[in-house]
């Protein structure tokens, strides 16, 4: 058909859409995998950028060092930057959940950026003659260096932007504390009344311990600074010139801005994705205890009759579609829900580390898939979170002031001046005679 065009790849011919800038291997990648419903690169455009970018930083490695014709080499950083700017998103439709470790996504890449350098240089897609996928785009690089670096650095991306997400959060309950100065009402043990606590104190806490956790992540984040890129297949080198590990490396913190070293020891680089772990952990506690405090919201927020009514939050949404005026606490479940969905990839991230073998892991799309997409939604359910409902949210005095009177704390104060048996016998007395 005219439509189309045939490559070849050592299985035989396959058909390729005429348009298209991907080949032989992102077509069979289709057909093994799946491309309705799929997550891909575009839906990860953080991970696309930082897979581009390798690419861009192993032409401009190769060509200092005389692997690559200066020709090719700019015709391939020409069509990263495109990529990068936006353009040919459409070109990448391989699920990101896929075997193989990644190849297919890899090649996916290779592919769209050699019909473009090859456009660039005056060929037409499809026919490789000035520049091919695994000749050129490829240089100096296996999947199982490319795909993990790209992964790291694309998780340290997002990563860093979800730390900023949950500092927003508590920031925004810093500014509620502010609010309240001297203002308190009735806390709860194991949902009975308690003693009194400061409302300052208890948004001063949430700040304090989001604070907290999202140091830890970023901590955790720090880990994958360290990249295989340069090992090639199994983190000898083999196949890139002397001192492309080193120099390519550079170059990627030059196109990225990113604080990134070649990896102490390859082999366990190569072999161990624990690093991902640690994120996807701390991601959890985090997650965890944000969604506790908009549990709390929850509770403080039921009523306005039957509950407890101590809290207004801003009416953001019809709560029915059946019973007119209610209204929900639809920023909380959803600041909870995130945390489900946080919970459900750090369990996915822990097999996928503990299912690799000998020298490679080669379950990373899985977590590619998984922990880049919990760590970008949980940042946005924290920040939205913070903008349509901390932001704007209020204790209603009146109710606070009045739930105060099952405090205890006189209990308290009493039972330490005259003893616990004393105070327990004053109390029968007052309910006539009944301990």
């Amino acid at each position: 058909m005219s439509d189309q065009r045939r490559e070849r790849d050592f299985l035989g011919e396959i058909a390729i859409p005429s348009s298209a800038l991907w080949g032989a291997s992102t077509a069979r990648a289709i057909e093994n995998f799946g491309a309705e419903a799929a997550v891909t690169l575009p839906d990860r455009p953080s991970f696309l950028r930082a897979i581009v970018q390798v690419k861009i930083a192993a032409a401009r490695a190769n060509c200092e060092l005389g692997a690559l014709d200066p020709e090719i080499a700019e015709a391939i950083v020409v069509a990263g930057r495109e990529v990068i700017a936006g353009k040919w998103s459409d070109q990448f439709p391989v699920n990101l959940l896929q075997g193989g470790g990644g190849t297919a996504t890899n090649m996916n890449v290779n592919e769209v950026l050699a019909n473009r350098a090859e456009e660039i240089c005056g060929g037409t897609r499809g026919a490789y003659s000035r520049v091919h996928p695994n000749d050129h785009v490829n240089r100096s690089q296996s999947t199982n260096d490319v795909y993990p670096s790209a992964l790291g650095l694309a998780t340290m991306i997002v990563g860093r932007e979800t730390v900023a997400d949950f500092e927003r959060l508590a920031s925004a309950f810093a500014a509620r504390a502010a609010a309240y100065p001297g203002a308190e009402r009735l806390g709860r043990t194991c949902l009975r009344d308690s003693l009194p606590v400061s409302i300052e104190a208890t948004h001063l806490a949430h700040a304090h311990a989001l604070r907290r956790l999202a140091e830890s992540l970023a901590r955790a984040l720090e880990e994958l600074r360290f990249l295989p890129l340069g090992g090639t297949a199994v983190g000898t080198g083999a196949g890139a010139p002397d001192g492309y590990r080193e120099l390519v490396v550079r170059l990627l913190v030059e196109e990225s801005g990113v604080d990134l070293e070649p990896a102490v020891d390859l082999h366990d680089a190569f072999a161990n994705l624990d690093p991902h772990l640690a994120v996807a952990s701390e991601l959890e506690r985090l997650t965890l205890v944000a969604a506790k405090f908009a549990q709390d919201l929850r509770f403080h927020y039921s009523g306005p009759v039957g509950g407890v009514a101590e809290v207004v939050l801003p009416p953001v949404q019809a709560g029915s579609s059946m019973m007119p005026g209610k209204v929900n606490p639809v920023m909380p479940e959803f600041m909870l829900q995130a945390s489900f969905e946080v919970r459900g990839a750090r369990h996915i991230v822990e097999c996928a580390v503990a299912a690799g073998e000998l020298e490679l892991n080669v379950m990373e799309p899985v977590i590619a898939k998984h922990l880049l997409g919990a760590l970008a939604d949980s940042g946005a359910a924290a920040r939205l979170f913070a903008e349509r409902c901390i932001d704007g949210l209020e204790w209603d005095s009146a109710v606070t002031e009045a739930n105060l009177r099952g405090s205890l704390l006189a209990a308290v104060g009493e039972a330490a001046e005259v003893g616990w048996e004393a105070h327990r016998e004053r109390a029968a007395g007052k309910r006539g005679g009944r301990a």
